[in-house]
C-alpha cells in the first residue's frame, strides 16, 4: 500500500511536466537583455515565454483576431476575460513585444500613423469616456480593427467608419519589434 502511495504521488507531482504547464509568471523574452526587468512595464513580464518567429502586423493580428469571442473583464489581461488594454498588451507580448499596459501607456508606444496609411498590426485609439485617448483596438485589415468593449462583453470586430467609432477616433500608432 505505502508503495502504491508513493507511486500515485510521484505521478501525480510530475503532471506539470509532461503536460507542458507553463510556470506563473511567465519568463520575459530575451529581446532587451541590456534592460534590467524593474525597469520596464509590468517589470517586464509579457503574458508569454516564446515568442514566435516572424512578428509582423499580420501575425499580430491574426493573434487578435483568434481571441474573437472572449469575455471582457475589467482590469483582465489574459484569456478569461480583456479590457482594450489588456488585450493589446496580451496580444503583442505574445510576439514578445513589451508594451505598458494602460491606454495612455500604449497611446505613448511606436509612431504616429496617418488614417490614410493604417496597416495590419496598428493600434487605433478612440476617446469614449473622457477628452483624449481612452480606448485601444488593433487593426486588422481595411476598415477594421478588433477590442475589448464593455458594451457587448466578448472581443469584436468593428468598422472604424462606423458611426460611432469614427467621430471617436483621436489617433493611431505603429509599434515594431
Amino acid at each position: 500500500m505505502r508503495v502504491l502511495l508513493i507511486v500515485v504521488l510521484a505521478v501525480l507531482a510530475t503532471g506539470c511536466v509532461t503536460g507542458g504547464a507553463t510556470p506563473s509568471p511567465f519568463p520575459r523574452p530575451a529581446s532587451r537583455p541590456e534592460t534590467p526587468p524593474e525597469a520596464l512595464p509590468n517589470g517586464g513580464v509579457t503574458p508569454t515565454g516564446t515568442p514566435p518567429t516572424r512578428t509582423g502586423g499580420y501575425e499580430i493580428s491574426g493573434t487578435a483576431l483568434s481571441l474573437r469571442g472572449t469575455p471582457y473583464r475589467n482590469g483582465g489581461a489574459d484569456t478569461t476575460g480583456f479590457d482594450c488594454s489588456g488585450l493589446v498588451w496580451y496580444v503583442f507580448g505574445r510576439h514578445g513585444i513589451v508594451l505598458g499596459r494602460t491606454v495612455a501607456e500604449q497611446y505613448r508606444a511606436g509612431g504616429d500613423v496617418p488614417p490614410s496609411d493604417l496597416q495590419e498590426g496598428d493600434l487605433v485609439f478612440f476617446s469614449t469616456t473622457t477628452p483624449g485617448a481612452t480606448h485601444v483596438g488593433i487593426v486588422v485589415g481595411g476598415d477594421s480593427f478588433i477590442h475589448a468593449p464593455a458594451s457587448t462583453g466578448v472581443v469584436r470586430v468593428e468598422h472604424l467608419s462606423s458611426s460611432y467609432w469614427g467621430p471617436r477616433f483621436v489617433g493611431a500608432r505603429r509599434v515594431t519589434p
